[in-house]
């Protein structure tokens, strides 16, 4: 958790950079990245050097020459802004480029070889450099909610439909999901890395002994995820996949990892529907990860002649969130499971190829939940209503759990403002309680008796119900309503009591009139 103080910093220099002419806000955090991965080199060559004097095998970052010093954090952001503008541009950001596999950064460091410095206001340079020393980053606890502080300032979709989701939705959907520190997690489309990071949040939270519990000093509660070393190395090399074409968001979301204390996440440069997947990533094209997590993008211009053949088997259309669908399905192992957010059209579309991709969840997997999400909840980014599908591969659905979320703890306007409604809580309540059911063979009258009144905000339907209705996901197709019968007041008895409300305002009248006589 972070400090007011360390909030306050960042919102006011993110205020610099908006009155110096930076108004983009990828723009400002991926500028930030380019400062924060220059002085993690800094700290982690120190670090370097400190073990060098007990004996450790030393090799430099940075030469060792006085032209190579100068190129570290430390013997740069005392310079001025002018002197330290042209340092960065013309010697600081191409050596970037040069590192390769020197830190400890994983893909990282293969992102930051195009770094340019776009910051043209020198006191904003100055500032920046202020706040990044002031930074701990050095607090594996920390530097994680500083990147998604940032990331909380993104506004604005993408052109391709992409857009950040909101931690508590993605808190949500991890929870659901419960990934397991020995499995390989996926996001096809993984944007700035939000369900990786979010993942890796909760197997510390969930993985911490007694004693790897503790508070910081504003009483914030800290996990260290003390209980996950055996694991560590399969978690840093192995586990995280994110999958983007977007230089950009690679940047972006490879920091967001390293921050989370993921060193070697797999954050790739692919097209996750395009047919090059299958020859620069034949492994895990097809039946590799245990648990994929998604918000795809909901639009995009493709070329029909690129699609990945076996996504294009699976559900022939152009619709992006349809074809996403379909490959998760395609690169999920037999019995993973997934997560993904999809637009409601996906849930009652009528075409051919809606109606084929819903039969298939159906028919040839395991639909286990839809839950409907309010329209409001990816504002100001889009208003589109969404929902959450949950399904595991392999086998075929019997009942679908239905779960209609009406409010997110936000206002579902622009602002977004925090309220007291909030049916997340119930929402992850309803779904471990149905899947407890499922998990001990509890029979369908078992399942009933908690689930079956369609009624309630969470219920459940048989899959020969939703066969009937052209395989139609969408909750209000199933969910019951009940209508409160209103009493009304009998026309004769409203008019009566208009003429008498009216001989009233006439005696008043009538009586006023005489005072005004005397």
């Amino acid at each position: 958790m972070l400090t007011g103080n360390i909030r306050h910093q960042i919102d006011t220099l993110w205020e610099k950079f908006w009155t110096g002419g930076i108004t983009n806000p990828l723009t400002v955090i991926e500028q930030i990245s380019y400062l924060i991965f220059a002085r993690m080199l800094d700290m982690q060559e120190s670090l370097a050097e400190k073990a060098a004097t007990r004996g450790a095998k030393f090799e430099p970052i940075y030469p060792q020459i006085p032209e190579g010093q100068k190129l570290r954090w430390s013997n740069f952001r005392h310079l001025s802004g002018q002197e330290l503008a042209v340092h960065l541009k013309q010697n600081v950001y191409p050596y970037f480029a040069e590192i390769g596999n020197k830190g400890n950064f994983g893909r990282l460091s293969e992102y930051m070889k195009n770094a340019d410095l776009a910051i043209q206001n020198e006191s904003v340079l100055t500032s920046a450099i202020e706040l990044i020393e002031a930074l701990p980053l050095n607090s594996s606890d920390v530097k994680g909610d500083i990147y998604e502080y940032l990331l909380s300032k993104l506004t604005t979709a993408g052109i391709n439909g992409q857009f950040r989701t909101p931690r508590h939705i993605i808190d949500l959907i991890v929870e659901m999901t419960e990934p397991q520190p020995t499995e390989t997690v996926c996001d096809p489309a993984c944007g700035t890395a939000g369900f990786l990071a979010r993942t890796m949040e909760y197997l510390n939270r969930t993985h911490s002994s007694e004693f790897g519990k503790f508070t910081d000093d504003d009483g914030n509660m800290i996990y260290s995820g003390d209980l996950l070393e055996e694991y560590r190395s399969h978690i840093n090399e192995k586990m995280f996949w994110g999958f983007d074409f977007d230089s950009t968001m690679l940047r972006v979301s490879s920091m967001n990892m390293l921050l989370h204390g993921v060193s070697g996440a797999n954050i790739l440069y692919q097209d996750s529907l395009n047919k090059s997947i299958l020859d620069r990533y034949p492994a895990q094209a097809e039946n590799f990860f245990d648990v994929i997590l998604a918000n795809p993008p909901f639009k995009g211009s493709l070329d029909e002649s690129n699609i990945n053949p076996k996504v294009a088997s699976m559900v022939k259309t152009k619709k992006t969130e349809l074809l996403f669908t379909a490959h998760i399905l395609n690169i999920l192992k037999v019995g993973g499971r997934a997560a993904v957010i999809v637009p409601d059209g996906v849930l009652f579309g009528s075409s051919n190829a809606h109606q084929q991709l819903r039969k298939h969840l159906l028919e040839n997997n395991q639909l286990e939940g839809v839950v409907s999400l309010p329209s409001g909840v990816f504002k100001p980014y889009a208003g589109v209503s969404t929902a959450i599908l949950l399904f595991s591969k392999g086998g075929s659905s019997n009942k679908v759990w239905f779960y209609n979320v009406t409010a997110d703890g936000y206002s579902l306007d622009d602002k977004r403002s925090p309220v007291a409604e909030n049916d997340l809580p119930k929402a992850l309540s309803s779904w471990k309680t149905f899947k407890a059911l499922l998990n001990n063979n509890a029979g369908e009258d078992e399942i009933n008796a908690i689930f079956g009144d369609k009624t309630q905000a969470g219920f459940v339907v048989d899959k020969a119900e939703i066969t009937a209705n052209k395989y139609d996901l969408s909750i209000n197709r199933y969910q019951e309503v009940i209508y409160e019968q209103v009493q009304y007041t009998p026309p004769a008895e409203i008019l009566q009591s208009l003429k008498t409300l009216e001989q009233e305002i006439l005696c008043d009248l009538n009586e006023l009139e005489e005072m005004l006589k005397k």
